[in-house]
C-alpha cells in the first residue's frame, strides 16, 4: 500500500492509518530528514526479524530507533549530562546518537555492549508516527545490506516491495545518511560522517 503524506503538515487520518499498520505488526517505509527508513514497532519481535530478513542483515548489527522527543529517549537510554546538552542542542536533526541502553529496551535491538542508537529526525511524519504509536519505531536504511541506499521507493524490486506493508512516498530523497555519534562514554566519538554539522562534537 502506497500513501502520500504531507511532510510539513501530516494529515492526522493518514498518520493514523500508518500507525495501525505498525500496531498490527506491519513493516513500513517512511521518509526522514536524511534518507528513507525501514521500520516497525520496537516491541514486535517478529516484525524486527522480518526486517533483518528483508535487508539480509546480520543479527549482530543492531538497528536504531526513532523517538518523538527527549522524554521518550530517556525511557530507553541513559543520557549523561554532557550528552544531554549536545542532544538538546542538535535534535531534532540528522544525527544518530549511540547511548547506553536501559533495561526497558528490547534485547532484540541492543548492541553487544548494551548500547542503542537513537534518532529524533527533523521530519514531522516520523515524529507523529512515534508519538501516536506510543513507543519508538525501528529505523534502518532502505537497502539490502552492503548495497546502495534506495532514495526512491518506486525503484524497489517487486520482491522487496511485496514484503512491505506500507510505503509512505515522499518522492526522491538525497542519499546522505545521518551522522552517527557515540555518546556512551565521556567524550563524543564520530563513528560515521553523514549529514549535519560535525564540528559541534569536536573537543
Amino acid at each position: 500500500m502506497y500513501l502520500k503524506i504531507n511532510q510539513q503538515k501530516p494529515e492526522p487520518k493518514k498518520v493514523e492509518k500508518a500507525v495501525e499498520v505498525l500496531k498490527n505488526g506491519g513493516i513500513i517505509i517512511y521518509p526522514t530528514d536524511t534518507i528513507y527508513g525501514l521500520g516497525c514497532n520496537i516491541f514486535n519481535k517478529k516484525a524486527i526479524e522480518k526486517i533483518y530478513r528483508i535487508k539480509k542483515r546480520a543479527k549482530n548489527k543492531p538497528m536504531s530507533i526513532i523517538c518523538p522527543d527527549l522524554k521518550e529517549v530517556a525511557k530507553y537510554a541513559i543520557i549523561q549530562n554532557y550528552a544531554y546538552r549536545l542532544i538538546k542542542k542538535t535534535l531534532p536533526g540528522p544525527y544518530t546518537f549511540i547511548l547506553k541502553a536501559r533495561q526497558e529496551t528490547p534485547k532484540t535491538i541492543l548492541a553487544k555492549n548494551k548500547t542503542i542508537g537513537i534518532r529524533i529526525p527533523d521530519n514531522q511524519i516520523c515524529l507523529d508516527l512515534a508519538s501516536k504509536l506510543g513507543n519508538p519505531i525501528i529505523s534502518t536504511s532502505l537497502n539490502i545490506s552492503g548495497e546502495a541506499v534506495l532514495t526512491n521507493p518506486e525503484k524497489l524490486s517487486k520482491e522487496m516491495a511485496n514484503k512491505i506493508d506500507l510505503i509512505i512516498d515522499a518522492g526522491v530523497l538525497p542519499d546522505i545518511p545521518s551522522s552517527v555519534i557515540d555518546l556512551s562514554n565521556q567524550n563524543p566519538i564520530v563513528l560515521r560522517e553523514g549529514k549535519g554539522d560535525l564540528s559541534l562534537f569536536s573537543s
